[in-house]
């Protein structure tokens, strides 16, 4: 019997696609299926259509079971009381997977939609297909170069090597652009929305994930888990070999109420979830800013071998915020050792705050003495991690240059990590993006910068619990 990684392999990586209902009427969502699988350059589209002979210049057909050869991947875009037809279809076809876009089954404030997701999801288990959905978007395979869903735009999303697994198709809509508008280096590789969750849900993603080369992080958005004991003990596993970052809904009293009009599910204890989660080596997200801060941490750095910050500012108040962020996030600032001090007593002017969070004051415009401070503090070893700050301003460009090759020196030398914080106008200062392609992030706020770190240090204590 094929394990579920094999099976969610020929979703992911399907040799032939049939889209069941495609039209060429773009007011329908079929069409923009058909177009997005147009457009991800995939071959082997098979369009079915009883009342069509051509869509897209694709020879269309009017059953699947009259679509010649084997099948991998079935998108089904039909009404609601269709599907179990054309999941009956499926089996008879012998298709591998469906991604199921249909909505109005369990989601819907009728107890015969939820009866009728019954009568599919037994129709497909008893068969052994797997169904993405109902009720999503689809799912993107940045890896192949494959979109899977009704919204083309998505092949437009950067590439790397984070995963998406959403209960929510528009939050996946969301934090596409977001991360693109907000990142130049980081990028997804697999972005999936599960929808009502028919016979896949996130034990079953992360399963998959876990065994993808393609995927380094992992992001879930959870509005309800309907096995919350399979998916703790599958997170356990895997988060010590690839961080898992979840950002769950559900604090507020309408959450439940919300959440089971959207995908059907119901939210549950908020905290209890959360504890849960947590305990089961899961980094948790407050916000969707947060997630993506998170994976940008875990995705470019590594996780220090304690919770002892550095702080090295060019503004005395960006310092100042940075430290107390950091003690509000439970890191600690690191007590620099006498002969550490003493070092950076001759490299700064009196006028300068010299213990920690250190402000280079007239200091920072000579560069040399900034970079020989940089070492003197990544050497210290009560330091286990570096958070850098300076504001822009163009007097600042040759010290920023010259510190760079430093910070790029010290992370790989001393392997402790360092996290930034270079606050600057959008397109005016591309050293941010040298230093994140070096594997130091860059976040626009210290408060930003000394939450990340935080989750890098919760991610240590998850690798060493292993």
């Amino acid at each position: 019997m094929a394990s579920i990684v094999d099976k969610l392999e020929l979703i992911f990586n399907p040799r032939s696609i049939a889209v069941i209902g495609a039209s060429e009427n773009p007011d329908k969502l079929s069409y923009h299926c058909v177009k997005s699988l147009k457009e991800s350059g995939f071959q082997a589209i098979y369009p079915v259509n009883p009342r069509s002979s051509e869509i897209w210049g694709l020879k269309a057909y009017p059953s699947l079971r009259e679509v010649p050869g084997e099948i991998d991947l079935a998108i089904v875009v039909v009404p609601a009381p269709a599907v179990p037809l054309a999941i009956e279809d499926c089996v008879a076809k012998g298709v591998k997977g469906i991604v199921l876009i249909t909505a109005g089954f369990k989601e819907a404030e009728d107890p015969a939609r939820a009866d009728l997701q019954d009568e599919i999801a037994s129709l497909a288990n008893k068969s052994g297909i797997r169904v993405i959905g109902p009720n999503t978007f689809g799912f993107v395979n940045l890896s192949v170069h494959l979109n899977a869903s009704f919204t083309p735009e998505f092949l437009a999303t950067r590439r790397g090597h984070i995963s998406l697994i959403s209960q929510s198709g528009g939050v996946c809509h969301l934090l596409s652009p977001l991360l693109m508008e907000s990142e130049k280096v980081i990028g997804f590789s697999k972005i999936v929305g599960l929808g009502n969750r028919c016979n896949i849900d996130f034990p079953d993603m992360l399963e998959y994930l876990a065994a993808d080369p393609e995927t380094r992080v992992i992001l879930m958005y959870i509005e309800g888990i309907d096995d919350a004991r399979r998916l703790t003990e599958v997170a356990r596993r895997v988060a010590p070999e690839k961080p898992i970052v979840a950002f769950k809904t559900g604090r507020a009293a309408t959450a439940d109420r919300a959440t089971y009009s959207h995908t059907g599910s119901l939210a549950g204890n908020h905290e209890v979830y959360l504890a849960a989660l947590k305990q089961a080596g899961i980094l948790l997200a407050s916000d969707f800013e947060e997630l993506l801060d998170i994976a940008k941490a875990v995705s470019l750095s590594f996780a220090p071998r304690g919770n002892r910050v550095a702080i090295l500012s060019a503004q005395a108040g960006l310092g100042i915020v940075a430290g107390d962020s950091s003690e509000a996030e439970g890191l600690d600032l690191a007590e620099f050792s006498r002969e550490t001090q003493e070092k950076i007593n001759e490299l700064l002017p009196p006028l300068s705050h010299r213990a920690n969070p250190v402000d280079f004051g007239p200091a920072w415009y000579d560069w040399e003495s900034s970079r020989h401070l940089v070492q003197v503090v990544m050497a210290d070893a009560n330091v286990d991690a570096l958070l850098f700050l300076s504001a822009y301003a163009s007097a600042n460009e040759p010290t920023i240059r010259a510190v760079r090759g430093v910070l790029k020196e010290e992370i790989e030398a001393r392997q402790k990590p360092i996290l930034t914080c270079f606050p600057a106008p959008l397109g005016i200062w591309e050293e941010r993006v040298k230093l994140e392609e070096s594997g130091i992030p860059v976040y626009p706020t210290p408060e930003r910068a000394a939450r990340a770190l935080r989750s890098l240090v919760q991610y240590g204590d998850i690798v060493r619990k292993k």
